[in-house]
C-alpha cells in the first residue's frame, strides 16, 4: 500500500474548492476526476489549526484526483467530503481519547468510519491499525506523518501492522529487486527509531508473507476487472502484474482480521481512498451474510427502505395492521415526488401482506451446514427463505453479532469493513508539490543534518515583500511550508508553541528569516537525533523475522 508521500504531494495553500459535479472517469493512472469550484481557507489568527470554509466561486477550478500510483496531489478537500463520501474528521474528535497533534492541529482531516475505532481505544477494546509503503526511494519527512499514525494507535493499545508494499513497487512502478531491498532497510530503520514497537507489532514485506497472498488469492475471486477499471482507470494497457498488486493491497487492508474481526483503521493519504473503498466492498460482500432491515418478505433497497419505514411509522397507530398496500396508498398520496414506480409496485404485488419490521439474514458465501446453523441459533419468532431468514425479535446490533459468530464457526473471516483517517499532503518547500525527484522541495531523513538545515534556510515562506509589509499586514502563515514544519514535526506534541509560531506571523510579529533559522536549527537537531537512532535500531532491525535482501533478487 502506498502511503501517499511516496511522489509528488501538497497540502493546497488557501485554495479549498467545492465541487460542482462530476463522474468518475479517467485513463490508467488517471482515475477518478472531479470537476470543481473555488473558495477559500478559513479560521481566526488565534488558531494554529485551519479549517475548510464552505463557500466558493467557479473560477479557477483544478481537478480532484484520486490516483494511488499518480502524483500524489488534492487541491479540492471539500471535494473529497461532498463527492467522494469522506467525513470530516472534527466530527469523530471529540470520541478520540487521546489525540495526537496532527489530529488537533487539522492535519487528519478526514475518515471513513473511525468511529469504531475510536469506541475501541476509549473503552479498551481489541482495534488493529496497518499503513504501509512503497520502497521507491528514500524517506522523508512526508512519510513521517504515516509511520507516526501507526506508533500513535499502536501506543493507544492497537494491534500495529506496517507493511512494505515491495510487490506493488515492482509492478506498478518496475522498480528492480535491489533497489526494493535498498529502500526497505532505510523506512524500517526510521519507522523503529521513531518508536515502533517491533516485539508487540508486526512488520512484513508482501512478498515474504504466505498468508498475506494466500488471502489476496480469495479476495480475487470476490473482484473483477471491471470495478478496477471504475476505480483505477485500467485499461487494455495495463499489465497483468499491476492489477494483482491491487488484490495484495485489499489483502493488506484485512489482513489484521485474519485471526479476529476487530475494527481497523488505515492512514493514508486522500490519494489511497480508492483502495479503502475497494477493501469495505469486499470486506462485505465475502461475509457469509449480509444483515439489513426488512419490513415484508420482498427485497427493497435502502431507498426503498426508507419510505416503506416512514409509511408504517405514520400508519401504525392508526390502524391495527398496516398492510403493504395501505403503504402504497400512502406513499401515494403524501411521499408522491419521492416513491418511485419499483417500490410502489413491489407493495401493491404484496397487496394485504401486513408491513412488520423485521431484521433480515442474507445469505451470501454460506455453506449449506452455516445456513441451518443461523436458522436454529435465531430465536424467537422467524420466517425461513430460500435465501435469506427474517427474525422478528433480535435489534440490528444482536444479529450483526450473530451472523458473524456463525460465520467464524464455519470458516468464514467475519470481516469488519476497514476505517480510514487522510492525512493532508506536505507542501514542497520550494512551494507546490514535495517530490521525491526533486531533492529541494523535501528534506530526506538520511539527509545530513547541515543540508536539512539549509533546506530549510532556502525554503519559500508566505512572507510579504518586505520587513515593513511584514510588521504591517502579518506574514501569510496558511500558506508558508516553514509554518507546516512546524505544525506537521517541528512543534511536536507542543500545541502552545505552534499556536505562538501562527500567531507570532500572522500578527506581524515574527519575520521569515528568523522563524527560518529556528526552524532550520531544529531540523538539523530532529534529523542529528533521527538518525542516531536509525543506527541504534540497526541490531533490532537484524533480529526481525523479515527478510531485507528478497529472495526474487537477481
Amino acid at each position: 500500500m502506498n502511503d501517499g508521500h511516496d511522489e509528488d504531494a501538497s497540502i493546497p495553500p488557501r485554495e479549498n474548492l467545492i465541487a460542482d459535479g462530476g463522474e468518475w472517469s479517467g485513463s490508467d493512472h488517471e482515475a477518478s476526476r472531479i470537476p470543481s469550484d473555488s473558495g477559500e481557507w478559513s479560521g481566526s489568527d488565534h488558531e494554529a489549526r485551519r479549517t475548510l470554509s464552505d463557500g466558493g466561486s467557479a473560477a479557477g477550478a483544478d481537478d480532484v484526483t484520486l490516483d494511488p500510483w499518480g502524483s500524489a496531489s488534492v487541491d479540492d478537500y471539500q471535494t473529497l467530503f461532498d463527492q467522494f463520501g469522506i467525513e470530516a474528521f472534527e466530527d469523530v474528535l471529540s470520541r478520540v481519547p487521546n489525540p495526537h497533534s496532527p489530529m488537533r492541529r487539522g492535519v487528519v482531516f478526514g475518515h471513513r468510519d473511525y468511529g469504531p475505532v475510536a469506541d475501541a481505544m476509549a473503552n479498551d477494546d481489541p482495534f488493529a491499525v496497518l499503513s504501509g509503503w512503497m520502497p521507491t526511494g528514500d524517506p522523508h519527512i512526508g512519510h513521517l506523518l504515516m509511520m507516526n499514525e501507526i506508533i500513535y494507535h499502536q501506543q493507544q493499545g492497537g494491534d500495529a501492522y506496517a507493511l512494505v508494499a515491495d510487490l506493488e513497487a515492482n509492478s506498478a512502478r518496475g522498480l528492480s529487486w535491489a533497489e526494493i531491498d535498498g529502500h526497505t532497510e532505510a523506512y524500517l530503520l526510521s519507522l523503529l527509531a521513531l518508536g515502533f514497537d517491533a516485539d508487540e507489532g508486526e512488520i512484513y514485506r508482501q512478498s515474504g508473507n504466505e498468508r498475506l497472498r494466500n488471502l489476496a488469492f480469495e479476495l480475487g475471486a470476490a473482484a473483477n476487472l471491471s470495478e478496477m477499471q471504475a476505480l483505477y482507470g485500467f485499461d487494455g494497457e495495463t499489465n497483468i502484474s499491476h492489477m494483482q498488486s491491487v488484490v495484495t493491497q485489499m489483502a493488506d487492508i484485512l489482513y489484521p482480521q485474519l485471526d479476529e474481526p476487530k475494527p481497523t483503521v488505515i492512514p493514508v493519504g486522500p490519494d489511497q481512498d480508492p483502495h479503502v473503498r475497494f477493501a469495505r466492498d469486499l470486506a462485505d460482500r465475502t461475509r457469509y451474510f449480509g444483515v439489513t432491515e426488512a419490513y415484508a418478505s420482498f427485497e427493497a433497497d435502502p431507498a426503498e427502505r426508507v419510505l416503506i419505514r416512514a409509511a408504517y411509522d405514520a400508519l401504525d397507530g392508526e390502524q391495527e395492521t398496516v398492510r403493504c398496500e395501505d403503504a402504497a396508498g400512502y406513499l401515494r398520496e403524501h411521499r408522491s415526488g419521492e416513491a418511485g414506480t419499483s417500490v410502489l409496485s413491489k407493495l401493491d404485488n404484496a397487496g394485504e401482506e401486513p408491513v412488520r419490521p423485521r431484521v433480515r439474514f442474507l445469505d451470501r458465501n454460506a455453506t449449506d451446514d452455516a445456513f441451518e446453523t443461523l436458522i436454529e441459533a435465531i430465536d424467537g419468532e422467524k420466517r425461513v427463505f430460500e435465501r435469506h431468514v427474517d427474525s422478528f425479535e433480535l435489534d440490528r446490533a444482536a444479529a450483526e453479532k450473530l451472523a458473524r459468530e456463525v460465520e467464524l464457526d464455519h470458516g468464514g473471516y467475519g470481516f469488519i469493513a476497514p476505517s480510514s483517517i487522510y492525512n493532508r499532503f506536505m507542501t514542497g518547500l520550494t512551494g507546490g508539490k514535495m517530490s521525491s525527484s526533486i531533492p529541494a522541495s523535501h528534506i530526506s531523513l538520511l539527509d545530513d543534518p547541515e543540508e536539512g538545515y539549509e533546506k530549510v534556510k532556502s525554503a519559500t515562506t508566505g512572507g510579504r515583500a518586505s520587513a515593513e509589509k511584514q510588521r504591517e499586514l502579518g506574514g501569510k502563515a496558511d500558506e508558508c511550508p516553514v509554518y507546516e514544519l512546524y505544525t506537521y514535526l517541528l512543534a511536536g506534541e507542543d500545541d502552545a508553541f505552534a499556536t505562538e509560531v501562527y500567531e507570532e506571523c500572522v500578527g506581524g510579529e515574527r519575520l521569515c528569516g528568523g522563524c527560518k533559522e529556528q526552524a532550520a536549527e531544529l531540523m538539523a537537531e530532529f534529523l542529528d537525533e533521527h538518525q542516531e537512532q536509525r543506527e541504534e535500531m540497526r541490531p533490532v532491525l537484524d533480529e526481525l523475522e523479515i527478510e531485507i535482501d528478497s529472495p526474487r533478487r537477481r
